[in-house]
């Protein structure tokens, strides 16, 4: 029941701030918007997990439910469709290394 709740609070959480971020972030020519959520995700993820927060609810519903695979894979697509080549490479690459390093950052700089 935790893990439900706790993705239902984190997709309510992307969603919110996704759409948030996309007022401020949709003139740009990369979809930061799910950037920004996925690598906030991956901080806050590790900073739970240094802190000894490893409860379901929070590291697989929370968390899981916040960050969101398959809207960076749809975005990358689109990316790869419109034959924005470069942009896609950028937006791969920054999701997936950004992620880890802000997971790493979280992990090892908790507060």
């Amino acid at each position: 029941m935790t893990i439900a709740i706790g993705g239902a609070l984190g997709a309510f959480c992307r969603y919110q701030l996704g759409v948030w971020l996309l007022r401020w972030t949709k003139r740009f020519r990369l979809p930061l918007s799910m950037l920004v959520v996925n690598w906030l995700g991956s901080l806050g993820l590790g900073l739970a997990l240094h802190n000894g927060i490893d409860a379901p609810g929070v590291t697989v519903g929370f968390f899981g439910a916040f960050t969101t695979f398959s809207t960076f894979s749809v975005e990358a697509l689109q990316l790869l469709v419109h034959k924005k080549y470069m942009d896609a490479g950028i937006y791969m690459a920054a999701s997936l290394f950004g992620s880890i390093v802000l997971f790493k950052v979280g992990f090892t700089l908790a507060l």
